[in-house]
């Protein structure tokens, strides 16, 4: 008797763990757009079929994987094409909370601009420190010394200085004596 259960419990489970992949043959649709993305180029992905309110869209062609939400069964999300990648066809899983959906695009080569150009910045900004260095390694160099209005109050200074030591002095040898 224990093992009729176990074996009933057993095709139940198999039931159960290969439900959702049978689901998944009967319905579900991807759809990209565009269609054929080039290179470093951003993307919408819609799926139908899914029961839940999100889905995630992974590829090796995608920069990060794409997060769909919605409703009714329709999910939509974006994402973008790995500007370094190569033309060629590439997989797409979709999971969903009820099945999973695979898909496959097409990615095509940049039009007029190679994909590496599209990574490297047209022209800097400058910003920071940059900028700074430049601007004073071009200005014209100043002396730093101190200028006839400072050395005149600097002598006056010391003269009034010296005249208060003296006078000091004298006061103290003409109480002491």
């Amino acid at each position: 008797m224990g093992s009729v259960r176990l074996t009933l419990c057993t095709a139940v489970l198999a039931v159960a763990a290969f439900a959702p992949a049978a689901q998944a043959a009967d319905g579900g649709s991807v759809s990209v757009t565009p269609s054929s993305p080039a290179a470093g180029a951003d993307l919408t992905l819609r799926v139908t079929g899914c029961a839940g309110r999100t889905a995630t869209a992974a590829s090796a062609a995608f920069v990060a994987d794409a997060r769909l939400t919605g409703a009714d069964g329709s999910l939509a999300g974006e994402t973008r094409v790995r500007s370094s990648i190569e033309p060629g066809p590439y997989d797409v899983k979709i999971t969903c909370a009820d099945f999973q959906v695979n898909g496959r695009i097409t990615v095509v080569a940049a039009q007029g601009a190679s994909a590496t150009a599209l990574a490297t910045p047209v022209a800097p900004v400058n910003a920071g420190g940059g900028w700074t260095a430049t601007h004073l390694s071009a200005m014209e160099p100043q002396p730093t010394g101190p200028g006839t209005g400072q050395t005149v109050t600097g002598l006056v200074l010391a003269g009034v200085a010296a005249v208060a030591v003296v006078l000091r002095r004298s006061r103290r040898s003409r109480g002491t004596g």
